[in-house]
């Protein structure tokens, strides 16, 4: 085994511990990260199953392969961030109108 997959080996198992710890609340989180880290560690032990994977589906190399299915991944991780920031804005603005009017409501005096 060379050095760099001993550290990218050993950089995959601590990301997926880490985030197994974080995110052990979230089953289909977990069960996908650890599905990409195994997939990843399978990937680094054995680098010829890129090449043949690539070549059937016409990409010229395993590497170009493996860049496009992370940009995939990138741009899904960026949406679902980006789902989540909208979700927090709208449950925030929800928030803050809800104490606003409670707040408009018994500060100003009934007049009846």
């Amino acid at each position: 085994m060379s050095g760099i997959q001993i550290i990218l080996i050993s950089s995959f198992v601590f990301v997926a511990l880490y985030a197994f710890v974080r995110l052990r609340n979230r089953i289909t989180d977990v069960l996908l990260l650890a599905g990409l880290a195994g997939l990843a560690v399978f990937f680094v032990l054995f680098p010829g199953t890129t090449e043949g994977i690539a070549h059937k589906l016409n990409v010229g190399r395993g590497a170009d392969l493996v860049f496009y299915c992370c940009i995939v991944l990138f741009w899904f991780v960026v949406l679902k961030l980006y789902s989540k920031i909208r979700k927090l804005e709208q449950i925030t603005t929800d928030l803050i109108r809800r104490e606003s009017k409670e707040k408009a409501e018994t500060s100003t005096p009934n007049k009846s």
